[in-house]
């Protein structure tokens, strides 16, 4: 008999994640796989508080007490998604610690578009010069996109001298499932992947490649190549925009690029040209 009811959703194996993620030289020095936890965020900020090295990986099946940027709820049946977060701590200055979201973004959107692919021949082909089964995009400065409709998320958040990334995307979950219209998942997308596995290694290996790139080379986004990986992933670019701004009126404008920092640039209605680095982006129909 099998230890879990939905055959749709297996568990995820923590064994065969430690073999597969967990090298001498490798970034990943420990993953774990809790069956619910209130937030992998907060887990690992309190683990971090603990002196738990760069690299710790917890996952959760569920969550209970999920949070999304600005506070929001992040919720899911179980194993109907991946849940989980990261511990890192990069010598890189301060200002440049802003990247480290978007950073997590470009590699999760790039995973599932390879993870994703179809070849001409209508086989899953990994690589390049496949057709895209899933579209994904990033709306600044984190948030995944599958066409209008969110797929998943990201948020970061700085404790003592480490930064835990918390990512959440919707695998599995059906139209009746989702928690809001906007939102949607890879199996309502039509994505040929139904095992959170494969999907979960390709993301921390894809996060591995760019964040060792972008920390041997001091946080430079620029020289790293993810300032350009971001902005060619990136929806927002080029969109009629509002940004609700923290304690202040809301800024409309044509979003026009991604700076050196990671902030978005307006150019306002007025013309006038701004870079925010904080506030909750409307695309404008």
């Amino acid at each position: 008999m099998q230890p879990y009811g939905d055959l749709e959703r297996p568990p995820l194996h923590e064994r065969a994640l430690q073999r597969a993620l967990v090298r001498a030289d490798g970034l990943w020095r420990d993953v774990r796989v809790v069956a619910e936890t209130g937030s992998t965020n907060a887990d690992l900020g309190d683990a971090a508080g603990k002196g738990a090295p760069e690299g710790s990986v917890l996952v959760a099946e569920a969550q209970s007490a999920g949070r999304g940027r600005l506070g929001r709820a992040w919720s899911a049946p179980p194993r109907s998604g991946l849940m989980f977060s990261v511990l890192l701590r990069p010598e890189v200055a301060a200002d440049r610690l802003g990247w480290l979201p978007l950073l997590a973004g470009v590699a999760v959107a790039s995973a599932v578009r390879r993870m994703t692919a179809w070849s001409e021949a209508g086989e899953r082909f990994l690589g390049d010069g496949a057709d895209v089964a899933v579209d994904v995009r990033l709306k600044w400065p984190n948030d995944l996109l599958a066409g209008e409709r969110k797929l998943g998320g990201i948020l970061a958040e700085k404790v003592a001298d480490a930064v835990v990334v918390g990512c959440g995307l919707n695998v599995g979950l059906r139209e009746d499932e989702l928690p809001v219209p906007a939102a949607t998942s890879l199996l309502i997308e039509g994505a040929p992947l139904s095992d959170r596995a494969p999907l979960l290694r390709a993301v921390l290996r894809e996060f591995e490649i760019w964040y060792r790139e972008w920390a041997a080379l001091g946080g430079d986004a620029e020289a790293s190549g993810l300032r350009t990986a971001y902005k060619e992933l990136c929806a927002t670019l080029g969109r009629s925009v509002r940004v609700e701004l923290p304690g202040g009126e809301p800024l409309r404008g044509t979003a026009s690029d991604i700076d050196g920092s990671g902030r978005l640039v307006v150019t306002g209605e007025d013309g006038a040209v701004r870079a925010v680095g904080a506030g909750d982006v409307v695309h404008v129909r």
